[in-house]
């Protein structure tokens, strides 16, 4: 019988491998990712510092950080209930 903290070990195991290929074809080679749990917000960084000229915000409150033509930042609002 699997125990809860096995079973919470296995769905970030295969959250995880879910999201690995997506991962490898994101712009850049290079990603760091923070997560702020009390605003709930998930920032993916392709450059540091982002340096950021342009954001785009799109309809289901997620923000493309531009500078100039190159992505260099990706935030998540409300990352917690996504892919659920």
């Amino acid at each position: 019988m699997a125990t809860t903290a096995n079973i919470k070990k296995d769905d970030i195991i295969n959250h995880s491998l879910a999201i690995a290929s997506s991962v490898v074809n994101l712009p850049d080679e290079r990603m760091w990712i923070n997560y702020d749990r009390e605003a709930d917000v998930m920032y993916l960084s392709f450059r540091k510092p982002q340096r950021a000229t342009k954001t785009i915000e799109t309809e289901d409150d997620i923000l493309i950080r531009k500078d100039g033509n190159k992505i260099v930042g990706i935030t998540i609002m409300n990352a917690s209930t996504r892919g659920n």
